[in-house]
């Protein structure tokens, strides 16, 4: 952990910029941002990206502050007026890729690269592999079909020196402008073709699998500088007082880029878009406050999952779908499936840069390991899909032992893929390399006196980096966006994140790792619902609710017989006649949205399945779209969960609401007040119910006429009120005393006595405040209630609740049942 150099935030709030709410609209929400208790906002991406982006992480120039928000006269302003109301801003930061627009002129450092090749001065900028082939040349996969196909769409404007294609334009080399169209085309320093060429035959990083963006080298000092000079002077003019780091799996060296952004931003308050898996933890060495706040997304979410009712659910899933094992029958099963078929197809041209670089290697070995391309391809592949976490950090001491041990792990597995024990040498081989090792040496040492020459050394750094950015790309497009779209039991607990196999964490585990987060990075972020998740906080709550009644949704669903399931159109080209999986995900999806019959729900409910479809690859896909397929399930969506047939869920809504209710604060309260800076999305103070984007990136809407009515002594008249009246308590009691939940705040557990025990959560803040909250309440209802069930707390006071004004006195042993009568959360404090 690294403390920041000024006070870090008490709370930030997310706000999506865009040509729809630029800086203006962003200054005008200032006062009402600022009463509900914020202390910064949090701004997506503002730097020069494609013109109409709604995300702004497809930056073409990182000199500007984009000109559709309003330009950089117009974030100063909005800065100024944030000031004058106590905010502070935090952007978001995207150092590892830029768009590859169109056209190409609108990202001038690639224009120059496409014109004169590694010649350009920002050659170096780009992440390109010059020698893959293609005669030196940059593939760019933006044709619509095979080259011969589209040359007569090709117009060479040569007094322009300009090549257009539809809307693309690209540079002439200097001296071709005259040359017949073919000799024209192969004289370039790039080659246009086929976008379907990319996954096989790319040569330059790329964003996961989005070829529009392009790897850029942050690593060399004078990329970073350049790419990071605005941003750098916005900060040192107190313009920007955080950073929110995106994707930095994706870089050479993580930890590296952040000690250099440390120093340049003089310890200003940073987090990283960091997912940890299982026990993962950040590396140590990390110059930032922590992550943004998935992993406390996922301790929060599976204190409202039942664990035996998550296992009968997945059981009444298993009949109603029947799905293979590798195909949402198994979840272990299921991951592994997709990433065999991500770094097979998605991903080949990243892992045919890691063959002929382990090639390269292997030949200069003082032991030659006389590998052949197919073997190295094979241990690479059976490396990498057996990685559980996103990628190792060769390069980071604090992490040497534990990744060590991970990829000795992963060896011992892929070793039992090859029939003949010698080929399996190629997985020790790349277990080395992936290790930042000499073949076969684990101290570095190729036992002969030899100092590896400077490109063998430059060789090895550099598989070591791609092998991880490689293994980063893979664990996000096969898990996050394949395998849980694959594996539909629980739809609140696939999420970024999360773990869909293992959904349920009780209040000890979220206890230990409150506290590990209070001792280790007790300024990291903390989030709930983010412009990535794939369901809003309050939709995964209503979904987490079918956990404590698996029978129930089953017999929802069996009340409709064969109509439950989506018909799935002529079976042409394999479409097939039905498709329950894509069925049981549409029920639960409209269920999470609380979408009500009619257009306005389906309009949302319909492009969410679609796109679950797409992603799930199994019957449709974006590279193959099934036009009948898509179109049945989109007559499905419309007739069956947000139409006619979707009676039976509105009667399971009313039934379930005060267990949703008990969700929704009880996951508010807890994201609250738990160790770390929250980061509210924005609508999310209020009931918000938003499924994966586009859906989730609208413009923001405010309501602080219903804050004043509720500063005012009005009583909230629905769930959103509440919602939003205790949001508004939380975030000002944490402005008001910053000490007792910052850095130097306190984090201890405070254990309900009794029968129902379990169902209570709650702790204490530097002995000042109080949180407590009903998880499984449905379950607790259905046993009895709280019984004689009490919660003692903590000696001094009188606590005061604060939703309510209630006192009670310090260490005194309270029912449960009495003091939360009239609410399912309680936030008492003692000042």
């Amino acid at each position: 952990m690294t403390q920041p150099s000024s006070p870090s935030p008490t709370a930030t709030y997310r706000l999506q910029l865009q040509p729809d709410f630029p800086f203006a609209a962003a200054e005008r929400a200032v006062p009402h941002l600022a009463e509900l208790g914020v202390s910064h906002l949090h701004l997506s991406p503002v730097l020069e990206s494609v013109p109409g982006s709604t995300h702004g992480y497809d930056v073409v120039d990182h000199t500007a502050v984009r000109a559709e928000l309003g330009g950089e006269r117009g974030l100063r302003q909005l800065a100024a007026t944030a000031r004058a109301h106590g905010l502070g801003l935090v952007v978001d930061l995207v150092p590892n890729h830029m768009a590859v627009p169109q056209p190409a002129g609108l990202n001038g450092p690639l224009w120059e690269v496409l014109r004169d090749g590694p010649a350009s001065p920002y050659a170096r900028w780009f992440d390109i592999d010059w020698d893959g082939g293609h005669d030196g040349r940059l593939l760019l996969p933006v044709l619509g079909g095979p080259l011969g196909d589209e040359l007569p769409h090709f117009v060479v404007a040569a007094g322009d020196g300009v090549l257009r294609y539809h809307e693309h334009a690209f540079p002439l080399r200097p001296g071709t402008e005259e040359l017949p169209l073919p000799r024209l085309l192969a004289s370039q320093w790039y080659r246009l073709a086929w976008w379907r060429l990319a996954r096989s035959e790319l040569n330059y990083r790329r964003f996961f699998t989005i070829s529009e963006l392009i790897g850029v080298r942050v690593e060399d000092p004078e990329v970073f500088d350049a790419t990071h000079r605005t941003m750098l002077r916005l900060v040192r003019d107190g313009v920007i007082d955080g950073l929110r780091i995106d994707h930095p799996d994706g870089l050479v060296d993580p930890g590296g880029y952040l000690a250099r952004l440390h120093e340049g931003t003089g310890g200003r308050w940073t987090v990283v878009e960091k997912i940890l898996t299982g026990d993962e933890r950040l590396p140590a060495s990390w110059a930032c406050a922590g992550t943004t706040g998935y992993d406390a997304l996922r301790h929060i979410d599976g204190l409202f999952v039942c664990p035996q009712g998550s296992g009968r659910l997945f059981s009444h899933y298993r009949d109603f779908v029947t799905p293979l094992a590798d195909e949402g029958g198994d979840w272990e099963e299921t991951v592994r499936r997709a990433a065999y078929e991500v770094v097979t197809h998605d991903l080949a041209a990243e892992v045919e840069r890691l063959v002929r670089t382990a090639a390269r290697i292997s030949g200069r070995a003082p032991r030659p390991g006389d590998h052949a391309p197919w073997a190295l391809r094979q241990a690479l592949r059976e490396l990498l899909v057996r990685l559980p976490v996103y990628r190792p950090y060769a390069a980071d001491a604090t992490r040497a032992a534990t990744d060590a041990a991970m990829l000795g792990r992963a060896a011992a597995g892929a070793r039992g893929a090859f029939r003949v024990p010698e080929e399996a040498r190629a997985v020790d081989l790349i277990h080395d390399l992936a290790l930042g090792r000499c073949p076969d040496e684990p101290d570095g040492d190729d036992g002969h006196g030899d100092t590896p020459d400077a490109a063998d050394r430059a060789d090895r750094a550099d598989f070591a980096a791609r092998f991880a950015q490689t293994a980063s790309a893979l664990h996000a497009k096969s898990v996050e966006d394949t395998a849980f779209y694959r594996y539909p039991v629980l739809l609140s607990a696939c999420e970024v994140g999360g773990d869909p196999g293992e959904p349920a964490l009780g209040p000890d585990a979220f206890h230990a790792y409150c506290a590990r987060v209070q001792r280790d990075w007790p300024t990291t972020g903390t989030v709930l619902s983010t412009h990535d998740t794939k369901r809003s906080a309050d939709v995964r709550a209503r979904i987490a609710v079918l956990s404590e009644c698996p029978d129930r949704w089953r017999d929802v669903l069996g009340s409709m017989a064969e109509a439950a399931v989506c018909g799935a159109g002529s079976g042409v080209d394999g479409a097939g006649p039905a498709d329950p999986m894509v069925s049981w995900l549409a029920w639960q999806t409209a269920f999470g949205l609380g979408a009500p019959a009619g257009g306005a729900g389906a309009e949302r409910v319909a492009p969410a399945v679609l796109k679950a479809a797409r992603e799930a690859g199994l019957r449709t896909s974006w590279t193959e779209p099934r036009a009948d397929y898509e179109e049945a399930v989109t007559e499905f969506v419309h007739s069956g969960p947000c139409g006619p047939l979707g009676a039976p869920l509105a009667a399971l809504d009313a039934e379930l609401a005060p267990f949703v209710r008990a969700n929704v604060l009880g996951a508010a309260l807890l994201h609250l007040t738990m160790p770390g800076v929250p980061d509210l999305y924005q609508g999310s103070e209020r009931l918000h119910t938003a499924l994966v984007d586009p859906d989730n990136r609208a413009p923001a809407r405010f309501r602080p006429e219903l804050l004043a009515e509720l500063d005012g002594g009005a009583a909230p008249l629905d769930l959103s009120a509440e919602k939003l009246r205790l949001t508004a308590t939380a975030l000002r009691l944490r402005r008001r005393r910053p000490e007792w939940f910052g850095a130097a705040a306190s984090y201890e557990p405070v254990r309900a006595e009794g029968p129902a025990a379990d169902h209570c959560v709650a702790f204490c803040r530097s002995g000042r405040v109080v949180t407590v909250l009903t998880r499984l309440s449905l379950r607790l209802v259905e046993t009895g209630g709280w019984w004689d069930t009490g919660l003692r707390l903590p000696p001094g006071g009188p606590w005061r609740e604060l939703l309510t004004g209630r006192e009670v006195p310090g260490g005194a042993l309270v029912g449960l049942s009495e003091l939360l009568a009239d609410a399912p959360v309680a936030l008492f404090a003692a000042e």
